[in-house]
């Protein structure tokens, strides 16, 4: 049975080897294969916001807990991440870049829905924005392929889809205030 210990070691190896996306996302698929367990370490979720579980330059592991329809406005990483849900429900909604808008607009581009279980990857450039559309709170571990606290990033304006730089304390705030 794998601990939440051994998960962030085996992430941490599989980096060190010069290992990227992929094997972590299988490191988290095996941690993910008994979502019971993950719920027995971490507790159901009580409380919204972003929990830093490990932080290094090149490898950031964060338990994420949304509130009841809680939005987050698009915005990217910069890197590659790796997703898994072990309570509620993460609407994300994909989005592009405007070819040649000088405001950097984005339009929609797809979505995926992510349930108990479920892990997905996110490449480099992914823009997107995600919602936990159910009346409870989320909780997701999300794996990154760098810094994610440090990492100069963009957010769109939710309502005119215009790019801007992330505030990084705005940002986690959002968690607070729902």
């Amino acid at each position: 049975m794998p601990t939440l210990e051994r998960f962030v070691e085996e992430c941490r190896d599989a980096v060190r080897r010069g290992g990227g996306q992929k094997e972590v996302s299988e490191v988290l698929r095996s941690y993910f294969s008994d979502v019971s367990n993950i719920i027995n370490e971490l507790g159901e979720p009580d409380t919204p916001g972003i929990k830093p579980i490990f932080q290094a330059s090149d490898l950031t592991i964060v338990n994420v807990v949304w509130s009841p329809k809680m939005t987050l406005q698009p915005h990217n990483h910069e890197m590659w991440a790796n997703i898994g849900i072990y309570s509620g429900r993460e609407d994300n909604i994909f989005w592009r870049r405007i070819k040649d808008d000088p405001d950097g607009h984005i339009e929609a581009a797809g979505a995926k829905s992510l349930s108990v279980g479920d892990v997905t990857p996110l490449g480099k450039d992914i823009i997107h924005s995600v919602t936990n559309p159910i009346p409870r709170l989320t909780g997701a571990i999300h794996v990154y392929g760098g810094d994610f606290f440090e990492a100069e990033r963009s957010e769109w304006d939710p309502e005119a889809l215009n790019e801007r730089p992330l505030d990084m304390e705005r940002f986690k705030a959002q968690f607070a205030d729902t």
